[in-house]
């Protein structure tokens, strides 16, 4: 009879839980399944008992990387891991699994629990929010890239050649790649070519080929890229640094359409669009006469200026996110995010390699991390010993408020502490931006 009451108030326990619940033994066959389990799964707790886990849950991870099984060898329990399971209707559901070691009353190990939860809603949203703040690869949530977003559809369709400027690493190529995907262009070929990573002879055989006995080693023909790039899109990036004989030939290109390989008697047709970038000011260079000023203007029918990221710090704890899915991919691990104090210095830090040094920073700290979370001490020394982070107390209690303080400060700082052109930067009212800084307690200076 006590076992009778016992397994009673062990069901009702269990019926109590939000979570799907259920208990295995070591055969792997189930032995007790609570009701948020059955309506997760669309299975019956009568069904459900004595059947193998595997075939009621029907989880991607049940053949080759079950997590129960993992806790059962090691005795170490997963936490929060994202799986899906097939329910009775045959439609794949998202859920979050945590797993533990089932123990009797001596102690001894006589199975395995494993409780998850529907996160189907969580996923629509996060999906959502991700589409929010992406445009192809590139994520931002940025006013100034929202207004670039906005331009690329019609710049795609044009098939004009595009000049995009940009400090190194603020993602020239990701945009150069989403004006081909948009554009007519999209199913040919999109070919790269870094200009300043090749010396002028080798650059020239490169961009137009060459004919067999062209010189001592050439024993075939080889084609250039503007030959491979036929029918899409050729992306010449730092084209600030080609030489001035180089730069008459690429003029011709986008003058006749037309380009002679080394060692050819006649000209060959191309049909690509081209798509430049360059890290320098190319109208200081035409000034300086060191760039061709026919050709700047042949390259510049439309331009892109892309914003370093010290001027849209709000996309920092977005961009960091991003790269520790990335990584967590990569290297297997599974690092839950970053903390507070961590992130207060990634948003006081200048960035003065951009988007790619940031990359490097998460990167290193994945190295460095040995918890779930990344802390300040993973940072490299520049990021967190040269922060002016601009708030009060204690580095370790760093909130919301001290986040978005910093935020605030920074844009103010680059507008000059001219709150009419900070306000029109972040896209808000001015009377909004007057609120934040009275809330946040932020010290303007003084006006002399």
């Amino acid at each position: 009879m006590s076992d009778i009451k016992f397994s009673r108030d062990h069901d009702i326990i269990l019926d109590s839980i939000a979570d799907g619940v259920f208990t295995v033994d070591h055969a792997w066959r189930i032995t007790s399944f609570n009701r948020a389990a059955e309506k997760i799964t669309g299975v019956p707790r009568e069904e459900a008992i004595g059947q193998m886990c595997k075939d009621v849950l029907r989880a991607d991870s049940c053949e080759g990387n079950c997590l129960l099984k993992q806790t059962l060898e090691s005795g170490e329990p997963v936490f929060d891991k994202t799986v899906h399971i097939v329910n009775s209707d045959g439609e794949r559901t998202p859920v979050s699994i945590s797993t533990a070691l089932l123990k009797d009353e001596k102690g001894k190990v006589v199975g395995g629990v494993e409780t998850f939860k529907d996160i189907s809603l969580v996923e629509k949203l996060r999906k959502r929010i991700e589409k929010s703040y992406t445009f192809e690869d590139i994520v931002s949530k940025s006013h100034k890239m929202y207004e670039l977003f906005n331009l690329l559809p019609d710049i795609s369709e044009s098939g004009s050649t595009v000049l995009i400027e940009g400090e190194s690493g603020t993602g020239k190529e990701l945009f150069a790649r989403a004006l081909h995907n948009l554009s007519s262009r999209r199913d040919g070929p999109f070919i790269t070519v870094n200009s300043g990573a090749m010396p002028d002879t080798l650059l020239e055989s490169e961009l137009f080929g060459y004919k067999a006995g062209a010189f001592t080693d050439a024993k075939r023909d080889k084609p250039g890229r503007f030959k491979l790039a036929q029918g899409g899109t050729i992306f010449l990036d730092e084209i600030g640094d080609i030489s001035p004989a180089l730069q008459v030939r690429l003029l011709r290109v986008l003058q006749d359409r037309t380009f002679e390989p080394l060692g050819a008697v006649k000209s060959e047709k191309t049909d690509v669009r081209v798509i430049a970038a360059t890290n320098k000011n190319l109208k200081k260079l035409v000034k300086k006469g060191s760039f061709r000023e026919d050709l700047y203007y042949r390259i510049n029918v439309v331009q892109l200026v892309l914003p370093p990221l010290r001027e849209r710090k709000e996309d920092v704890p977005l961009l960091v996110d991003h790269f520790i899915k990335n990584f967590n991919s990569i290297q297997n691990k599974d690092i839950l995010g970053i903390s507070d104090e961590a992130l207060a210095c990634l948003m006081s830090y200048d960035y003065p390699g951009n988007i790619r040094e940031l990359e490097n920073i998460i990167e290193r700290s994945f190295i460095l991390c040995k918890t779930r979370m990344i802390q300040r001490e993973h940072m490299p020394e520049p990021v967190c010993g040269s922060a002016e982070i601009g708030y009060s107390g204690h580095p370790e209690t760093v909130t919301f408020h001290d986040m978005e303080a910093i935020f605030l400060t920074n844009a103010l700082r680059r507008n000059g502490w001219n709150r009419m052109k900070t306000a029109k930067e972040l896209g808000i009212h001015k009377s909004t931006l007057y609120r934040k800084i009275q809330s946040l307690g932020i010290q303007l200076p003084d006006k002399k």
